[in-house]
C-alpha cells in the first residue's frame, strides 16, 4: 500500500500523519520534540505507522470481535511500550547513582528509586486494568514524571536521600531515554500486548496481516517551527501557515478563519473556499501566550501540563494577569499566590490573557468569519477553549467554532495532503 506522510516538527511536539493512496487518514503519531530533531521526526513517523497498522487490524477484526477487544489490545500495546521505557529509565537512574552519588547515600538512593519505579509500574498496571481510567498526558515524559515526583516526595528524606537528589537523577536520565532509539514499534510489542489480553484466537490472522502489511512511503512533506532541521530536501518542506490552512479546511470545509496556538507561536489565518491562505498574522519571536508559556506555568506549579486546563475550569472568577511573558511568569504566579489568590482563579486569568493576545492577532488578520477552526496543542486545553468561546461571543457575536479531537495534527495533515496532491497531480 502506497502512503503519503506529513511531519510537523513543532517546538514542543512533533506530529506525523499517514494518508493512504485515496487521501484518507491511516494513522497519526506524536512525540515530544527534543534537541535531536531527526529522532523526533522518526519517532512521530513510527507512531503514525503503528496507529495505521492498528487501523488495518480494526478493519479486519471489528465485525467479528467487536471494538472493545481492539481498544483493549491497543491499551495493552501502550502499556507494553510504557513498561519498556520505564525499565530503561530505571537502568539509567541506577547507573547514574553508581557514578555520581556519594557512597554513604548510594544504597539509600538505589532503594528509593526502586521503590519509586515499583510503585509507578504498579500504577501503570492498575491503569491498564481500569475500564474507565483518569485522563492523562499522551507523553511518556509527562506521565512518568508526574508519578515519579509524587512518589519521590512521599519517600524523600531531607537529611538523607533528599527530594532534590531524586529529582536531579530523574532530570538527567529522562533526556537520555527520550533521545535513545528504543524499539517501540508494532512488531516489537504486539505479541506482548496479545499475551496480556489472553492471546485471543479470533485476532491471530488479522494481527499477522497487519504486521506483514507493506506500507510503502511514496512521498513525505515536512512543516512546522523546526522544519528547516527536518532531514528532507528543500522541495519537500512547506510553510506551516499553508499546512494549517489546508489541514483545517480539509477537516472543516466551511472554515474561513483558523487560529493555531502551538508551543512557540500563535497564527491567525484566513483561507478561501479551497483552503488557500488569503492573509495571516503571527506573534513575534517571543513565546508569550503559547504552549511553552503554559508548560512553564505547569513546571512552576509542579503539575502536568494536561492538568492546567481542568484545574482552571474549577475557578469561580478569573484573576487579571498583566503579562503573558514567559520570563516573568513564575514571578507573577508567586506574587499572586502570596496575595492569597486561589491557584484555580490565577490559572483562569492566565488562560484568558493568552486568548486575549490571540484575539488581537485574529483582528489584525481580518477578524473571525462565520465559521472558524481552533488548532494546535492548546486547542486540547478546555480552559483555553472556554476563554476563546467567551471572548469570541463578546467581540464578534455567535460564531461556529470547530475543534477536532485531532486538532494538534492539523499541520501534519496539511503537509501529508500536499504530498498526496503533488504525486497525484
Amino acid at each position: 500500500m502506497k502512503c503519503f506522510v506529513g511531519i510537523d516538527l513543532g517546538s514542543t511536539t512533533t506530529k506525523a500523519v499517514v494518508l493512504g493512496s485515496d487521501g484518507a487518514i491511516l494513522g497519526r503519531g506524536i512525540t515530544n520534540s527534543r534537541s535531536n530533531y531527526d529522532l523526533a521526526a522518526k519517532v512521530a513517523r513510527e507512531e503514525a505507522f503503528i496507529t495505521a497498522r492498528f487501523g488495518l487490524l480494526r478493519q479486519k477484526v471489528e465485525e467479528a470481535a467487536g471494538p472493545q477487544l481492539l481498544d483493549h489490545l491497543l491499551k495493552a500495546f501502550r502499556l507494553s511500550q510504557t513498561l519498556a521505557q520505564l525499565h530503561r529509565l530505571r537502568q539509567l537512574v541506577a547507573d547514574e547513582i553508581e557514578r555520581t552519588v556519594a557512597d554513604h547515600l548510594s544504597a539509600g538512593a538505589l532503594a528509593a528509586i526502586n521503590e519509586i519505579f515499583d510503585a509507578t509500574e504498579t500504577e501503570e498496571e492498575a491503569w491498564f486494568a481500569d475500564d474507565d481510567p483518569e485522563p492523562r498526558s499522551d507523553f511518556f515524559r509527562d506521565a512518568a514524571g508526574s508519578a515519579y515526583m509524587r512518589y519521590a516526595e512521599e519517600i524523600a528524606d531531607p537529611d538523607g536521600v533528599s527530594f532534590d537528589l531524586l529529582v536531579g537523577l530523574y532530570d538527567k536520565c529522562i533526556i537520555r531515554v527520550e533521545n535513545e532509539p528504543l524499539e517501540l514499534g508494532f512488531r516489537h510489542h504486539i505479541n506482548s500486548a496479545l499475551q496480556r489480553i489472553g492471546d485471543p484466537a479470533e485476532v491471530d490472522s488479522a494481527v499477522q496481516a497487519a504486521r506483514d502489511a507493506e506500507l510503502e512511503e511514496e512521498k513525505t512533506v515536512g512543516t512546522g517551527y523546526g522544519r528547516a532541521r527536518l532531514p528532507f530536501p528543500k522541495e519537500q518542506i512547506r510553510s506551516e501557515i499553508l499546512c494549517h490552512g489546508l489541514g483545517a479546511h480539509t477537516l472543516f470545509p466551511g472554515t474561513r478563519t483558523v487560529l493555531d496556538i502551538g508551543g512557540q507561536d500563535t497564527k491567525a489565518i484566513q483561507v478561501d473556499g479551497n483552503g488557500i491562505v488569503t492573509s495571516f498574522q503571527m506573534n513575534d519571536r517571543c513565546a508569550a501566550g503559547c504552549g511553552r508559556y503554559l508548560g512553564y506555568i505547569a513546571d512552576e506549579m509542579n503539575i502536568g501540563l494536561h492538568e492546567l486546563g481542568p484545574l482552571a475550569q474549577k475557578s469561580t472568577r478569573y484573576v487579571k494577569i498583566n503579562s503573558t511573558c514567559t520570563v516573568f511568569a513564575g514571578a507573577e504566579l508567586r506574587e499572586r499566590l502570596s496575595l492569597g489568590e486561589n491557584r484555580e482563579d490565577i490559572l483562569a486569568g492566565l488562560h484568558r490573557a493568552i486568548i486575549l493576545r490571540a484575539m488581537s492577532l485574529l483582528a489584525r488578520s481580518g477578524g473571525i468569519d462565520e465559521e472558524f477552526t481552533f488548532t494546535g496543542g492548546v486547542a486540547r486545553n478546555p480552559a483555553a477553549v472556554k476563554a476563546l468561546r467567551q471572548l469570541c461571543d463578546e467581540t464578534y457575536g455567535a460564531r461556529t467554532l470547530n475543534i477536532s479531537a485531532d486538532s494538534i495534527f492539523t499541520g501534519a495533515l496539511g503537509a501529508a495532503l500536499f504530498a498526496h496532491r503533488e504525486v497525484r497531480a
